[in-house]
């Protein structure tokens, strides 16, 4: 038997707390090691109780949980899940929390729905396992740059290279360990393909873009693809790359997906078509196959080929499946590969 996972519980409600505990002492696998009722007090009790994951909410008296947040990632680093009525899909805050290290969010219990309670208790359970399991090197406080220019390098620079990267569950905070270190002077472009809503990405794109030194945008159908620029679409779209006298494009649509393939592994195949050697694909955190197929292309056309290290994943099953492949070049934690693309770019 594997020893319990140690929880921390901080949250200035006390009837919140007690659903916490009920839910997760309903299981085997989790010990509840202490319970805080602010920030401060909860960074207080880290260093003596030692747990495994921590469930804090965001508004809090004395510490709220943002700041809280930064002092543990600082000072005692260890898998944090925000669990707030704040935290949802494509909220500013929650991507703060990414920003400031949390490995991820849950929205609070409801008792409004009461035939979907033991569906929330599940989910929380199976995300604070999930985090529990994710190496030191997967949660990190990110400082990002500031935006030094609007406009970018847009055709003052030749995109000679361009870079796909597909993410599903768990994507945003490899994500933000990404893009926000990329330099904006590289002759690359960046094409991100997230498993999520359309609304949530388009969320996420504003909120790269205020936190990058390079554009970040919604990727549009029929714009020239510029160096300098990140281009974020949904998994849900039917993307691909052209090329038109040396320029390149992107056509979107909303079409059935052809010949079995996803969203990640439909742009990256076309990437290895057009641009062959020039294409990078990368391969986030996530669950089920897509983009599997899609890095086997380019790494045929002679492209590069990396997949984010799964000790360093919340969904660790697309990663795994990738590397069993052997098809894969590097395997990197998410917060090192801003770095091997910035010196693979870098105009010698």
């Amino acid at each position: 038997m594997k020893d319990p996972i140690k929880l921390l519980i901080i949250d200035d409600s006390k009837l919140i707390r007690r659903v916490i505990r009920k839910i997760f002492e309903s299981t085997d696998h989790f010990q509840i090691v202490g319970e805080a009722t602010n920030g401060k007090e909860g960074l207080d009790m880290i260093p003596e109780l030692n747990p495994d994951v921590v469930t804090m909410d965001i508004n809090m008296p004395v510490m709220d949980g943002l700041t809280a947040l930064k002092h543990i990632m600082i000072k005692h680093p260890r898998p944090t899940v925000m669990l707030s009525t704040l935290t949802e899909e494509g909220a500013t805050v929650t991507f703060d929390a990414l920003k400031y290290g949390a490995v991820d969010f849950i929205h609070k219990p409801s008792n409004q729905h009461p035939e979907t309670m033991e569906e929330q208790y599940n989910t929380i359970i199976k995300k604070v396992t999930l985090a529990a399991s994710v190496g030191i090197g997967g949660f990190r406080y990110l400082r990002t740059k500031p935006k030094q220019a609007q406009d970018g390098n847009r055709g003052e620079i030749s995109c000679e290279h361009i870079c796909t990267m597909g993410a599903s569950q768990g994507g945003y905070g490899s994500l933000l360990k990404i893009i926000p270190q990329l330099q904006p002077d590289l002759p690359a472009a960046f094409l991100v393909v997230i498993h999520d809503a359309s609304r949530h990405v388009d969320a996420f794109a504003h909120y790269l873009n205020d936190n990058s030194p390079l554009n970040v945008k919604r990727a549009v159908d029929g714009e020239a693809i510029d160096a300098g620029f990140c281009y974020l679409v949904s998994g849900k779209q039917h993307v691909t790359l052209h090329s038109f006298y040396g320029e390149y494009s992107l056509a979107i649509n909303a079409a059935p997906f052809t010949a079995g393939k996803g969203g990640i592994s439909m742009l990256m195949s076309s990437l290895a078509e057009v641009i062959k050697a020039q294409a990078v694909g990368i391969l986030l955190s996530g669950s089920g196959d897509d983009g599997i197929e899609g890095l086997a292309e380019i790494q045929k056309a002679g492209g590069t080929v990396i997949v984010q290290d799964p000790k360093t994943c919340l969904y660790k099953d697309t990663p795994t499946a990738a590397i069993e492949t052997g098809k894969v070049d590097l395997v990197i934690p998410d917060s090192d590969i801003a770095g091997v693309l910035n010196k693979k770019f870098s105009v010698k």
